[in-house]
């Protein structure tokens, strides 16, 4: 054929390409559409997009934002997609505890998420379900018990520590400094003596690096890359972005973990076990012992103590600070407290709480104010069930917007405002039902008591030796910095000896 004749010829066989790929979107949207239509029976929510869901709907600068508008239209109860995943989300303290207490083994199991499954599979503490999390969880609390959760042996470390942390703080000198990583440390090594044997000075470059590959893994989770690595694993898993320093992250912490596990093995006696790896050993060796119990198991178990036992409280503790600088007459209030109960040499203990009902007051207010789980951890449902005379089915994605409780005007005298009297009644430390930043049910947070002990004791012994305030010319302030947490953005404070 001539040139002239292709050329003329190209205009017909391309002209159905545009009519083609219009066809073919049509048609893929239509087929999402059919295969993710909200079920039937279902909690209302917004109309989603097609593949993504409405994820393009939360702002992640502040996704609190979005939920809000959501539950001022739909109430209480409504559902969301990510991705190709339905959601539920339930606020209010009555639907709360309906589920996670009345219904606890309908909201029992975890959620597979493309980036949380890649770095922890189906072990450890934290993600597993069934009877690997039941077998899992019942020898983590029985051997953390062992070695002294709940006990004064504990108690005596975390006071240790708090001599190593003040020491670290008062050779600042009342000069300007960030105390995120001196306050991670410090936590750091509670939960490290426990799982590890050791704990790590707080100039070893080592371990802070690692308390920094820490930080920005859980910083970056909540970042957009991370988010549509959850939805498009498959084409994510090749692109850039700060999925993939999320993943590098967790490989390196992960080493971390193996290499401690493996000294131990080196030297393991096992009948003087040193700490939680050397139990764990234990346990495997045993004749008959659950199938669960491996070392991947043991790995990602040590790996979830770890990481948990050193984010919340390190975190709720720099707001500590913050709040106590931003609120100087609280600040005072508490060293007062502190000075006519314990002085200025006395160790806190845990003892001191009944003496101390306004330092408790104050502890318990940071932990509602600083917010630092708002979803708490994702929960499934475990199997068909009803709630509020809706239907969600098996494997529907569970949300607990704890914000909306702690944060309640029915619950709170003032939600919005910081104030210690929220957990006071007559000068007396008082319990609230509504206090759940620790979650409930039968998934509540497995390490609660040992963050207590640490929240209490830390935040004693620093205001008993330090008054925190600003930097000269400097207005500190409460944003938020969000990721898998909610912590405060970076500043600087001055700690004066008193």
């Amino acid at each position: 054929m001539p040139l002239q004749g292709v050329l003329s010829a190209l205009p017909e066989a391309v002209a159905p390409l545009p009519a083609f790929l219009l066809f073919l979107a049509v048609f893929l949207i239509v087929a999402d559409y059919r295969k993710n239509r909200r079920p039937k029976d279902f909690p209302p929510g917004p109309q989603p997009f097609p593949f993504v869901g409405n994820i393009m709907q939360m702002t992640y600068k502040n996704p609190l934002v979005g939920i809000q508008k959501l539950e001022e239209k739909y109430g209480n109860i409504f559902s969301m997609q990510i991705g190709n995943v339905w959601s539920v989300v339930v606020t209010g303290l009555p639907l709360v505890k309906e589920a996670l207490v009345h219904q606890g083994e309908h909201f029992v199991d975890r959620p597979t998420f493309p980036l949380l499954e890649e770095v922890f599979g189906p072990y450890g503490l934290i993600n597993s379900n069934g009877s690997i999390w039941k077998e899992q969880r019942r020898f983590a609390l029985s051997t953390l018990r062992n070695f002294g959760l709940g006990r004064r042996s504990l108690e005596n470390r975390i006071q240790e520590e708090t001599r190593f942390l003040t020491e670290a703080i008062r050779d600042e000198r009342g000069q300007p400094f960030d105390p995120h990583f001196q306050i991670n440390n410090a936590v750091s090594n509670i939960i490290c003596s426990v799982t590890f044997g050791d704990r790590y000075d707080y100039h070893d470059s080592q371990f802070r690096k690692l308390l920094h590959l820490l930080d920005e893994a859980l910083y970056l989770q909540g970042s957009i890359g991370s988010q549509m690595f959850n939805v498009f694993p498959t084409l994510m898993k090749y692109l850039p972005g700060s999925h993939q320093t999320v993943r590098n992250n967790w490989r390196q912490i992960k080493c971390f973990v193996k290499e401690r596990i493996e000294k131990h093995k080196a030297d393991w006696n096992p009948s003087q076990p040193r700490d939680f790896i050397d139990a764990y050993l234990n346990e495997i060796a045993k004749e008959g012992a659950a199938a669960s119990f491996h070392e991947e198991n043991l790995i990602f178990s040590t790996l979830d103590l770890f990481f948990a036992g050193t984010e919340t409280t390190s975190t709720t503790l720099r707001w500590a600070l913050l709040y106590m600088a931003i609120h100087p007459e609280v600040q005072a209030k508490v060293q007062a407290e502190i000075d006519s109960v314990i002085g200025q040499s006395g160790l806190p203990t845990m003892d001191d709480r009944e003496r101390l009902p306004y330092t408790h007051a104050v502890v318990h207010e940071i932990q509602r104010k600083s917010n630092i789980l708002p979803f708490g951890a994702p929960r499934m449902t475990s199997c068909d069930t009803t709630l509020a005379g809706y239907r969600l089915p098996k494997g529907t994605l569970f949300l607990v917007y704890l914000t909306a409780v702690l944060f309640d005007k029915e619950e709170w005298e003032t939600p919005d405002v910081f104030n210690p009297d929220h957990f006071l009644e007559n000068g007396q430390f008082k319990k609230k039902e509504a206090f759940l930043p620790f979650s409930a049910g039968k998934r509540v947070c497995l390490g609660e008591q040992l963050a207590r002990t640490e929240l209490f004791i830390f935040f004693t012994a620093l205001l008993q030796k330090f008054t925190f305030q600003a930097p000269k010319g400097v207005n500190l302030n409460l944003d938020c910095k969000w990721g898998l947490t909610c912590s405060p953005q970076p500043y600087r404070i001055c700690a004066l000896l008193r």
